[in-house]
C-alpha cells in the first residue's frame, strides 16, 4: 500500500543531521538532502497537487533529542505526512567517548513509541526510515585525539544498531507505518559499486545516497 497525498497537504521530514542536510542554510528550509529532492520530484510530477514541505531535522539529535522538542517542531504543525529517520546517533559509537552512555534498545523503543502515539492518534500517517550504517574506513573524533575507526569496529556497532533498526520494524507494524528499508536498500547499493560511494563517512548520504532515499520515499507515497 501506498499513502495517498492530496491537495494542500503538510508533509513533514524530521529527525538528525542525514534529514537536517544544512536546513538553516537554505532559502527554502529543506535543506540540501533528500527532503529537497522529494520535494522537487513531487511538485515536477504533480504540479496539480501543491503540498506544504517542512523539514523539523536537527544534526545530533538522538530519540530523547526529538522527544524534547516533539510538540513545538512537530505537532504543533498539524503534519498530514511525517517521515522520521532517527537512530544512528543513538548507536553505540558513542561510547568511544569514556563518557557516553550506551542506549538500550527498550528505551530507543519507548521513546519512539511515544513520538509515534499522539501522532496516530491525531490521524497522521507515518513514513519510518530505517538508521543505516555502511562499512566505511574513517577518523572519528572521540575523547581525546582521533581514533581510527575501521570495518571490524562498525561491525560490532552493528551489534547495537541491529536491533533498534528491528525495534523500528516492531514500531512501523503497530502504528500501521510504512517503512523505508534503507540499511537494507544501501546494503544492496554498496554490494555493487563500494559504499564509499553513498555514504563517503558510512552515515552521512552522498548525493547519490540522498537520491536513493528519495526514490525510495516517493515510492511510498501517490
Amino acid at each position: 500500500m501506498t499513502i495517498t497525498v492530496r491537495p494542500a497537504s503538510t508533509m513533514m521530514f524530521t529527525g538528525d543531521s542525514i534529514t537536517d542536510s544544512q536546513r538553516l542554510e537554505s532559502e527554502d528550509g529543506l535543506g540540501f538532502g533528500y527532503p529537497l529532492r522529494v520535494a522537487g520530484e513531487w511538485g515536477f510530477r504533480h504540479p496539480d497537487r501543491p503540498v506544504t514541505w517542512l523539514n523539523t531535522g536537527i544534526g545530533g539529535n538522538k530519540v530523547m533529542d526529538l522527544e524534547a522538542r516533539w510538540q513545538t517542531d512537530v505537532l504543533d504543525a498539524h503534519p498530514d505526512v511525517v517521515s522520521i529517520l532517527v537512530g544512528v546517533n543513538d548507536m553505540g559509537w558513542h561510547t568511544l567517548d569514556p563518557k557516553g552512555y550506551v542506549i538500550p534498545v527498550e528505551e530507543f523503543e519507548a521513546g519512539y513509541d511515544r513520538l509515534l502515539a499522539p501522532l496516530a492518534e491525531a490521524g497522521a500517517e507515518l513514513i519510518l526510515i530505517e538508521p543505516f550504517l555502511l562499512p566505511i574506513h574513517d577518523v572519528v573524533e572521540a575523547g581525546v585525539g582521533a581514533m581510527r575507526i575501521g570495518v571490524k569496529e562498525r561491525k560490532e556497532w552493528r551489534t547495537d544498531l541491529d536491533p533498534k533498526i528491528q525495534a523500528v520494524h516492531k514500531l512501523a507494524r503497530k502504528y500501521g507505518a510504512h517503512l523505508l528499508a534503507a540499511d537494507d536498500m544501501f546494503a544492496d547499493l554498496a554490494a555493487m559499486t563500494g559504499p564509499e560511494y553513498w555514504a563517503a563517512d558510512g552515515v552521512h548520504p552522498t548525493p547519490a545516497g540522498h537520491a536513493a532515499l528519495a526514490a525510495a520515499w516517493l515510492r511510498l507515497v501517490r
